[in-house]
């Protein structure tokens, strides 16, 4: 028989995907540019939607948005932007895909200055490891925090958009910036060891 475990109880409300995504990717830390860049997308595609509506529409998110190539997408122009609006596969709202194009050309903007890497940039606002929280209940998981506050502000400097401290936070959380599974769920302790 199956021994059964404790899940943080906000993936219970999906479907299968959304607690494989629990299981398998929230919360794991992300040290890549790549996975940093889909984050930040699909965060930003999220807003004022449920996260299970832009999971399930992932696949879709990255056949239209070129696998997550920020330069790909840099040189994404009126053509495509009209392409988007018609895809069933993303969510077609105008400012999120110009964010989306804008946001690949910022990332550009920052590897040509030399940055150490965008993944190792957005790392620093936390000391380079995850934050550790040590939540009992969900209504204790804060929406925000200092550190997103400071990412989002230094994102918005450098031209990001669809990058407020919400976003932000949940794109730490999704990216293992922040362990915020709930300690009796049977991730907390799998992802502190990491």
């Amino acid at each position: 028989m199956a021994r059964s475990v404790t899940r943080c109880p906000w993936c219970l409300k999906g479907n299968e995907l959304y607690v494989r995504y629990h299981d398998t990717e929230w919360g794991v830390p992300a040290y890549d540019d790549r996975t940093q860049f889909e984050f930040l997308i699909l965060e930003g595609a999220q807003a004022g939607l449920s996260w299970s509506t832009i999971l399930n529409k992932r696949e879709g998110y990255r056949e239209a948005f070129a696998d997550f190539d920020p330069e790909r997408i840099a040189r994404f122009g009126k053509r495509d932007i009209e392409r988007l609006m018609k895809n069933p596969g993303i969510v077609r709202n105008r400012l999120k895909i110009e964010a989306a194009i804008g946001n690949a050309r910022a990332f550009l903007e920052m590897q040509s200055k030399g940055n150490t890497g965008f993944a190792r940039h957005l790392w620093s606002f936390v000391g380079g490891k995850p934050i550790r929280n040590a939540f009992r209940d969900v209504k204790d998981v804060p929406a925000t925090s200092p550190e997103s506050d400071a990412l989002s502000a230094d994102l918005r400097k450098r031209g990001f958009r669809f990058v407020g401290s919400t976003i932000i936070y949940a794109h730490m959380q999704a990216t293992g910036m922040v362990n915020d599974h709930l300690v009796s769920c049977f991730r907390y302790k799998e992802l502190a060891r990491t």
